[in-house]
């Protein structure tokens, strides 16, 4: 499918990178938009550009895909370090892309709807319920409450440290000194990650071989990931229709809290159980069934 390269600017003036896709066949009318974001850390060529070559394959849908503020070909605000996620600016971003969207001749500004995984699951939750311009939440894997989810993946004795790490790094950025930096994933369970399961480690050293993803993020980041409830609004979504997949067996994103999250939502609204992991949806054999049944889902509402 034709792909461009594009950036556009968030409302504190940062510059977002990414891809915009189109169908192969041209169109006269201005077509709905998908925009795709990725979750914790990844980039945009860690599969979000499969599911975008897909979509505007089978469907009249043009998709806009781009790189996280700090991550791989988009830019950080100056003063700030890359690779440090605050979902409250994150939100902002995907609010911000919508904007770009609506600005693109090739797109009707009245039919954008809003894609995310893993953590950026979580944020379409939250932007689909406050930003009344998306018309359509497709959330796949989704954080739901990062509380719950911080206790689910540290161990109870980790928890101390990673507070008193917590605190240095707050003491030590007020000093000026750079922020403090820990692995996304590792190896040893017993050692400080953002990502302490063993698919994600599988997940992200297989991509750190082939893209320019890199194995950090800041401290604060994880206090963030702590405090952060994305489905605090979900019965807000409503009218707004909602498609969530969950994988059945996820230790990461865990697949209860994702259900009890659904059941607060309001129709119109679908649910999907992909068997498997976390992971197992974005590739493989998974990934037809997931795929599928997304665009089944955009043509009942998107692309009607």
């Amino acid at each position: 499918m034709p792909r461009s390269d594009v950036e556009f600017k968030t409302s504190d003036g940062v510059i977002l990178r990414g891809w915009l896709y189109t169908p192969a066949a041209k169109v006269e009318n201005p077509l709905p938009c998908l925009v795709l974001s990725h979750g914790f850390s990844a980039l945009k060529e860690m599969d979000l550009d499969t599911f975008a070559e897909r979509f505007t394959s089978q469907l009249q849908l043009t998709c806009l895909v781009y790189d996280n503020r700090g991550f791989g070909d988009s830019d950080h605000k100056p003063g700030s370090p890359r690779h440090e996620i605050i979902p409250a600016i994150q939100t902002s971003d995907i609010s911000d892309a919508i904007t770009y969207a609506q600005s693109r001749d090739e797109v009707n500004p009245d039919k954008i709807g809003i894609w995310g995984s893993s953590y950026s699951g979580g944020h379409v939750l939250w932007v689909g319920a406050v930003d009344r311009r998306v018309k359509a939440v497709l959330c796949q894997v989704p954080c739901v409450d990062g509380w719950a989810n911080f206790h689910r993946l540290i161990r109870p004795d980790f928890v101390p440290g990673l507070n008193e790490m917590f605190q240095a790094d707050r003491q030590a950025r007020a000093a000026g000194k750079d922020a403090g930096v820990i692995p996304v994933v590792d190896a040893d369970p017993s050692k400080p990650s953002a990502l302490p399961t063993p698919d994600s480690h599988i997940f992200f050293t297989a991509w750190e071989k082939k893209s320019n993803w890199k194995n950090e993020c800041t401290v604060k980041t994880i206090e963030a990931f702590r405090e952060y409830n994305p489905s605090a609004h979900i019965h807000h979504i409503s009218p707004t229709p909602l498609l969530m997949t969950v994988a059945e067996n996820d230790v990461l994103t865990p697949t209860d809290l994702a259900l009890e999250a659904y059941s607060r939502a309001l129709e119109p609204k679908e649910l999907h159980i992909l068997p498997g992991g976390h992971f197992d949806g974005y590739s493989g054999p998974n990934f037809e069934r997931n795929a599928g049944r997304q665009i089944e889902f955009l043509k009942k509402t998107l692309c009607r």
